[in-house]
C-alpha cells in the first residue's frame, strides 16, 4: 500500500459541491474546513462564478490564499488583488449572444464588472469579458449550441450543469488556474485535492493528486475521479476533507 499523500491544498467547486441546493454551507462543512485551515492546509474556491458572487463565502469561511473564478478566467488573492486574467474577444461575445438568441436558449455572460443575464449590454466593446454561458432544458437546442460553439477552435467548452454549456478562452480551466496557484504557494498539483460535480471540474479532478467527485456529480466526473463522496446536500465536501486531509 503506498503511503497516503499529504494534502496541502483543497480546491472546491461551489455550486453543486460546497454549497447545498439552497446555496448554503452547512455548519458541519464549515467546521471541517476550519479544521483543515487550522492544520495549515490551504482551501481555495475554484468556481465558475465571478469574484463578487463567491467572495462572501470566502470571507465567511475565513479563507487565506487565492480564489479561482470564472472557470479559471481570473485568479485573485483573498485581499482582492488580481493575479491572472484571460479575456474573451468582445466581437466573439456578441456573435455568441446572437447565436443564443437565434437558438432560443437562456444566456448569461460574465464580464469583469458584473453578470449579464438575458439582457445584453448596450455596447459589448465597453466591457472586459470572461465567460459565456447558455442553458436550456431542451436537449436539441443545447446540442445546437455545442455544435456551433465547437466550430471556434479558440474556445474552451465545459458545463456547470447537464443543462448548460460554458465557454472560456482556449486553455483556460480551473486546472490551469490551480497550477498557477500551486506555483505561487511552492507546491505541486500532486499536493492538491480537488472536489467538483460538473465538466468544468473535469481537468482539476484529473490533474490533482486526489480527484473527488460529488455523489450528485455528472457520470463522466465520477468516472474520472479517484473517489466519489456524498452529495452536496449531505456534507460530501466535509466527508472528503475528513477522509483525505485531516
Amino acid at each position: 500500500m503506498e503511503e497516503k499523500q499529504e494534502v496541502k491544498l483543497i480546491a472546491l467547486d461551489m455550486d453543486g459541491t460546497l454549497l447545498t441546493s439552497d446555496h448554503k454551507v452547512t455548519p458541519y462543512t464549515q467546521e471541517v474546513i476550519a479544521k483543515a485551515l487550522e492544520k495549515g492546509v490551504q482551501v481555495v474556491l475554484s468556481t465558475g462564478r465571478w469574484l463578487n458572487s463567491c467572495y462572501p463565502y470566502a470571507e465567511m469561511l475565513g479563507l487565506q490564499s487565492y480564489l479561482v473564478t470564472a472557470n479559471g478566467g481570473e485568479v485573485w488573492t483573498v485581499q482582492k488583488e488580481l493575479v491572472d486574467q484571460h479575456l474573451m474577444d468582445p466581437t466573439k461575445m456578441e456573435k455568441l449572444w446572437n447565436l443564443g438568441i437565434e437558438t432560443g436558449v437562456g444566456m448569461w455572460m460574465i464580464s469583469t464588472d458584473g453578470v449579464y443575464r438575458e439582457t445584453p449590454p448596450e455596447d459589448f466593446y465597453a466591457h472586459d469579458w470572461l465567460k459565456f454561458g447558455c442553458e436550456s432544458f431542451d436537449k436539441e437546442k443545447l446540442d445546437v449550441m455545442v455544435k456551433e460553439l465547437s466550430y471556434y477552435d479558440d474556445l474552451e467548452l465545459t458545463n456547470s450543469l447537464p443543462t448548460n454549456v460554458e465557454a472560456n478562452p482556449k486553455g483556460v480551466s480551473k486546472a490551469s488556474a490551480l497550477k498557477l496557484v500551486c506555483e505561487k504557494l511552492g507546491i505541486t498539483m500532486n499536493d492538491v485535492m480537488a472536489v467538483g460535480d460538473s465538466l468544468n471540474d473535469m481537468k482539476m479532478i484529473q490533474e490533482s493528486g486526489i480527484g473527488v467527485a460529488m455523489g450528485n456529480a455528472q457520470d463522466a466526473i465520477k468516472q474520472a475521479a479517484d473517489f466519489v463522496t456524498d452529495t452536496n446536500n449531505s456534507d460530501g465536501v466535509a466527508k472528503a476533507i475528513a477522509r483525505f486531509a485531516l
